[in-house]
């Protein structure tokens, strides 16, 4: 529960925190959002869909971090902990999650 709240702290929180001293994120916080959820995700089992779309969706806040554009990387970063914790995406028993190679 404690990680999960320190999560949600950091992925919407650092956003308000960097507008209300005035200034903009940093790669700092973003880099720190992205820690947590990708702390969350790793305690899913590796083979749960959301788990899978968290982590792309992390992929996506590095992406932007690299760009310089830490505001979407904490969108990104928040979005991947929405996924870990409403857990929206589920297979049911028996079935598996079908990732194409990216030349298909």
């Amino acid at each position: 529960m404690k990680v999960v709240v320190l999560a949600c702290w950091l992925a919407a929180g650092f956003a308000a925190a960097a507008a209300a001293d005035g200034g903009e994120p940093t790669q700092s916080s973003c880099l720190a959002a992205v820690a947590a959820a990708r702390e969350m995700a790793e305690r899913l089992p590796a083979d749960d869909a959301s788990r899978y779309f968290a982590e792309r969706d992390l992929q996506q806040a590095m992406t932007e971090a690299g760009n310089g554009e830490f505001d979407d990387c904490l969108e990104w970063a928040e979005q991947a902990t929405v996924e870990i914790k409403e857990h929206r995406h589920t297979l049911k028993p028996g079935e598996t999650l079908n990732v194409r190679p990216a030349h298909e």
